[in-house]
């Protein structure tokens, strides 16, 4: 690589994950005009029977619904106090 060559950048990762089981939420930091904003992906994890390798889904069967409450809290308290940890009072 010649040296006036930037390093290629990382990926972008998320700032917080919260796993119960098969059931996780991920954290997303956005930078925004107006301060710093977060978004959540709440994703299933499973096994993929013809592959052996395990795989993401953003669809929820019945009983995966309430872990998938349990994280969406878990991420709302832990970005709750991000804010208020950046609030300038």
């Amino acid at each position: 690589m010649p040296a006036d060559t930037p390093p290629p950048e990382e990926p972008r990762r998320p700032v917080q994950e919260f796993r119960l089981g098969r059931i996780k939420a991920v954290v997303w930091e956005n930078e925004t005009q107006l301060g710093t904003r977060y978004s959540v992906a709440f994703r299933r994890l499973y096994k993929d029977d013809a592959t052996d390798q395990w795989r993401q889904s953003t669809s929820f069967n019945r009983d995966d619904l309430p872990l998938v409450a349990k994280v969406a809290d878990l991420a709302h308290t832990w970005i709750f106090g991000q804010i208020q940890s950046d609030a300038p009072f």
